[in-house]
């Protein structure tokens, strides 16, 4: 099962493409909760260079009380990660949890629907961009 997806997207910069997908995410009712920037982090605690590279924490509320009520222990599984990593010039890949390959560890149907869900709200994110 293959747990991401991913598309190629044109920009000028990440500081754009992140303002277009916190924009795209919005219209699927998620906000985000946590950031890493990649780049950073492994420049001071490596001291190796890397491109541009954000990762994203999303959550949309209402299905993350859906999925805490039905399982608890999902949390551990909580937020969707959202990536966006250079590739050079001006372009960028956009990368998703797949929340369905995530979530089919925990083997349960409730939960199973649920991520299916969110999977094709995240799907919507990559598509407007």
């Amino acid at each position: 099962m293959i747990y991401y997806q991913s598309k190629l997207v044109a920009s000028p910069d990440l500081v754009s493409l992140r303002a277009k997908v916190e924009a795209a995410l919005k219209e699927e009712g998620f906000g985000i909760l946590t950031e890493i920037d990649l780049q950073a982090t492994m420049k001071k605690k490596l001291d190796k260079d890397y491109p541009p590279f954000l990762i994203l924490g999303a959550c949309n509320p209402v299905f993350a009380d859906k999925v805490l009520t039905a399982e608890p222990h999902v949390s551990t599984l909580l937020p969707c990660n959202v990536t966006l990593r250079s590739l050079g010039g001006d372009q960028y890949e956009v990368t998703i949890m797949d929340p369905a390959a995530a979530m089919s560890v925990v083997q349960n149907p409730a939960i199973e629907s649920l991520a299916s869900e969110v999977r094709a709200k995240l799907m919507g994110m990559l598509e407007r961009l």
